[in-house]
């Protein structure tokens, strides 16, 4: 199957406008290549996450990871984690286990997959890399009243209007 087709545009440019605040990673570098571990096809472990510079009146964070690049006409919600409490600035590598270990009140919604967790890169074989962009976004709310088994769209489209900072950070992945 020919999978040639224009890149999807980055859809946080397309979003309206959010202060930044920062995201980093001690598994990849912002446009890196994301680890083997951390794909489908290794050990399906979710990366290192940490966050800061989020503005003071934060009261919560959501946290996703999504790949434009998918072939679908919407994409791929990769792992959508709701309703970290605002103490929260980091997850450790395997924080996307579907083992309950999310802090506080914290929850993974459905991937588009199926799974109530990480569910890591796994673009077809062959296909150009694809962009894995981890998304951090700082909440004037704490709960967005949403539950594990909404889709990632839905939450994505509730944090939408709770977001007052956003930062993302970027990995490449491919297949032979």
């Amino acid at each position: 199957m020919n999978l040639d087709r224009p890149q999807a545009p980055n859809p946080y440019e397309l979003l309206p406008q959010a202060p930044s605040l920062t995201v980093t990673s001690s598994a990849f570098t912002d446009g890196g290549e994301l680890p083997a571990r951390h794909s489908a096809g290794g050990e399906n472990v979710s990366p290192e996450l940490s966050w800061s510079d989020f503005p003071a009146e934060t009261k919560g964070f959501v946290v996703t990871c999504f790949d434009p690049d998918a072939p679908t006409p919407s994409g791929y919600w990769h792992w959508t984690v709701a309703d970290l409490d605002v103490a929260v600035t980091s997850l450790p590598e395997g924080a996307g286990a579907d083992d309950g270990s999310l802090p506080g009140n914290a929850f993974h919604a459905r991937s588009d997959g199926g799974s109530l967790a990480y569910e890591g890169a796994g673009p077809p074989p062959g296909d150009r890399p694809h962009r894995y962009i981890f998304a951090v976004h700082a909440l004037d709310v704490e709960s967005l009243g949403v539950s594990a088994e909404d889709s990632p769209t839905k939450v994505a489209f509730l944090t939408l209007f709770h977001t007052i900072a956003r930062g993302t950070l970027t990995a490449t992945f491919a297949q032979e």
